[in-house]
């Protein structure tokens, strides 16, 4: 049992290897996300000041230029919000 814990865990860990939740990344975790550059990553920390990002929707209300087309885009290169990638059904502007 604790055998199939542990393998379990390292499983877990290898599908999350690749992602980059944007309420917890610093800099250089957001600059690594292709797609992200240096001013892109300062408005997102800037705006994250104010407080963590609720969902999707969230981060392109509050963060000028990501949009639906670049968030799938982040989303497809690991950029997560609140541990869940872009999906355009729940993450429509108003």
């Amino acid at each position: 049992m604790r055998l199939y814990l542990i393998a379990l865990t390292l499983w877990g860990m290898s599908l999350a290897a690749g992602a980059v939740e944007i309420n917890t990344a610093n800099e250089a975790e957001l600059d690594s996300v292709r797609g992200l550059g240096p001013a892109s990553t300062e408005r997102i920390l800037k705006a994250r000041e104010q407080g963590p990002f609720k969902d999707w929707a969230d981060l392109m209300l509050r963060v000028k230029g990501i949009k639906p087309a670049s968030a799938d885009k982040l989303s497809a290169n690991g950029l997560t919000v609140n541990a869940k990638p872009y999906s355009r059904s729940g993450a429509e502007l108003p």
